[in-house]
């Protein structure tokens, strides 16, 4: 089975071409695959393109409840599976590292594109496929049945949760996958990995939820810490930059643009007035390889 290698900021990815599966594609395969220690290590694996016409494709269109009409804009579809097996809605750095790869193939040129998810339709544009690979995530919600977020319908901000003893506040956004940011005035990789977990699995969030420790630098820049669902602790992500840059915007913090410093570099994103959301940043090829039957 043959797939390359991407980063963005330290987020790495596999990509695999359909074509190029010769075994079943599992929860256990892929597993094995992005084990850090045993496989070859990833932060999930991007499997496609799946184009217009295919089974594959029409199946993601309905899961995503994409219709018809949208779908015949489509270059192509995509899945996205975390390093436990289970799939992803939606990934800023996934959807630059797959624009990347799509580019690296001569499949795309410098033109906008747009690519058919479970969270959606995605508009991407490869400005500089090194440096400027750009992504319209679509738009952020807060409301709770959207995220979703348990109980009465809300806009899920500035609440308080405790996980053993220690409260915290949260503000809760939507982007085609949950995120739970917690706004703290210090944050760390260490406070990320020991309570990130904890609140990825909490009541409140019944499909789990990506997690981000937030702090504000300035009325234009952010840095965050991420627990990420499925995956654990994470040098960046695309969707969570632009939850939290949307939720500092929201709470009057911030101001667009929003640079969103991660341990793994920095993303640039523009909130509309409809908190629709452009994110900016760069990929780096690794290397291509084969995995063995």
């Amino acid at each position: 089975m043959k797939f390359r290698k991407y980063h963005g900021l330290g987020n790495d990815y596999l990509v695999i071409n359909p074509t190029d599966l010769c075994q079943e594609f599992d929860e256990t395969i892929i597993c094995q695959i992005c084990h850090r220690n045993t496989g070859v290590g990833s932060d999930g694996i991007l499997l496609g393109p799946f184009f217009p016409g295919s089974d594959d494709f029409q199946q993601i269109c309905r899961e995503a409840g994409i219709s018809a009409e949208k779908a015949a804009d489509s270059l192509a579809a995509l899945r996205i599976f975390n390093p436990d097996g289970s799939e992803a809605e939606k990934s800023g750095n996934g959807f630059r590292i797959f624009s990347r790869f799509l580019y690296d193939r001569g499949l795309v040129g410098h033109e906008p594109f747009q690519l058919a998810t479970l969270g959606g339709m995605v508009r991407a544009q490869v400005i500089d496929p090194e440096n400027r690979i750009q992504v319209e995530m679509g738009r952020v919600s807060f409301l709770s049945p959207e995220i979703p977020v348990s109980g009465p319908v809300r806009e899920v901000i500035r609440e308080e949760v405790e996980i053993d003893g220690r409260k915290f506040v949260f503000c809760a956004a939507g982007i085609g996958n949950p995120h739970c940011v917690v706004l703290d005035e210090q944050i760390s990789s260490s406070l990320a990995r020991e309570f990130g977990p904890r609140l990825e699995t909490h009541a409140l969030f019944p499909h789990k939820t990506n997690v981000q420790f937030l702090q504000v630098k300035d009325r234009h820049n952010i840095a965050i810490e991420i627990w990420e669902r499925g995956a654990g602790y994470t040098l960046a992500s695309g969707s969570s930059a632009s939850a939290c840059a949307a939720v500092a915007v929201k709470l009057g913090l911030c101001q667009s643009p929003v640079t969103v410093w991660m341990p793994g570099g920095q993303l640039q994103t523009s909130i509309s007035a409809d908190f629709q959301l452009t994110q900016t940043g760069p990929v780096k090829y690794v290397f291509t390889a084969l995995w063995p039957e």
